[in-house]
């Protein structure tokens, strides 16, 4: 919302509808028909892409309207949100500074690349955790009043009522694509995607797949879902998988890995390590123990998230072990 509490007119971003697309030789290798998933292609929103796009049109439109010339936003180094963040900052004409977790490292590959070339200012906040993350944020917005400019905070991951707004508007662009959706799999990040598409799916069809961004993850999307609709959402009727996370949001597992390469050589298509391959590592779990099942349409959100593949150095080993070399 804007400062004084409205919904604001959403910046223009992305390019809407993205495809719905089958993907019938990865369905049969997970046990499904080859007409009972899909895959709604938001990693094509625009500005390299992405679900937080969507996000941000809302976002980025109340910080318009509030007269912001800085947005700032926070994340971990590989942010993908943070990246885009900038990215809008650009196309908008406004300056952006990212307040990332950790400390400056030798290598600067990734999202980290391209928050360079979008010419964002990163704040490194240090390995204390969320808690220091928020209080730097609120310290970079304060030297930049001090300094005549207006910052605005976009928050972690885009997730707000504001930005759940678009991914509820994603709903029905799918209900229009595809009324007979029976679950629709996608990564549970920092809440505000599932949340959006709760709100207009409902929460019996969207299937959210926690990969260990937030303490709460059901409760996040609950008081997410709750304030898009004004009414209380209880976060035990959320699906909600949290067997996907492993030893923690960066680390690599062999069922993510196993994810990642199946979808690439089935379907030609790539996902990342932290948020799309646990959502579709995520989906084949709950083909396997009967979730999901064959027969109904199932359509696996792809929320972007690309260049992250290429900060990860567990993700890229493996990867790379998989060239054969021919004789």
């Amino acid at each position: 919302m804007t400062s004084d509490g409205r919904f604001p007119q959403p910046a223009s971003l992305g390019t809407w509808p993205t495809p719905l697309e089958p993907m019938p030789r990865l369905a049969r290798a997970l046990g499904l028909g080859p007409d009972d998933l899909w895959v709604k292609r938001d990693d094509l929103t625009g500005l390299g892409g992405g679900n937080k796009i969507r996000k941000l049109e809302w976002l980025c439109g109340a910080a318009l309207a509030d007269g912001a010339t800085t947005l700032v936003t926070t994340g971990a180094p590989q942010s993908n949100h943070a990246r885009l963040t900038a990215a809008a900052a650009a196309r908008l004409g406004l300056g952006a500074v990212l307040v990332l977790a950790g400390t400056p490292r030798s290598s600067a590959s990734g999202n980290l690349a391209l928050d360079g070339l979008f010419g964002a200012r990163v704040v490194w906040a240090g390995s204390a955790g969320g808690e220091a993350l928020a209080a730097t944020a609120v310290q970079v917005e304060q030297q930049l009043r001090n300094r005549g400019e207006v910052p605005v905070l976009i928050p972690f991951g885009g997730s707000s009522v504001t930005g759940a707004r678009g991914y509820q508007e994603c709903g029905g662009e799918l209900l229009t694509q595809a009324p007979d959706i029976s679950t629709v799999v996608v990564a549970l990040g920092s809440g505000g995607t599932m949340a959006g598409l709760v709100g207009a799916l409902g929460a019996e069809r969207v299937l959210g797949v926690h990969c260990g961004a937030v303490p709460d993850p059901a409760g996040t999307v609950a008081t997410l879902v709750s304030g898009l609709s004004g009414t209380h959402q209880a976060p035990e009727a959320l699906r909600v998988r949290l067997d996907q996370v492993g030893d923690g949001y960066a680390a690599l597992t062999e069922p993510v890995m196993a994810a990642l390469t199946l979808t690439a050589r089935t379907e030609g298509l790539v996902l990342d390590p932290v948020y799309t391959g646990r959502a579709m590592a995520g989906l084949a779990a709950a083909v396997e123990d009967g979730d999901i099942l064959p027969g109904r349409r199932t359509v696996f959100l792809h929320s972007g998230g690309l260049p992250g593949l290429f900060g990860h150095q567990a993700a890229l080993t493996r990867a790379e072990a998989e060239l054969t070399a021919e004789d």
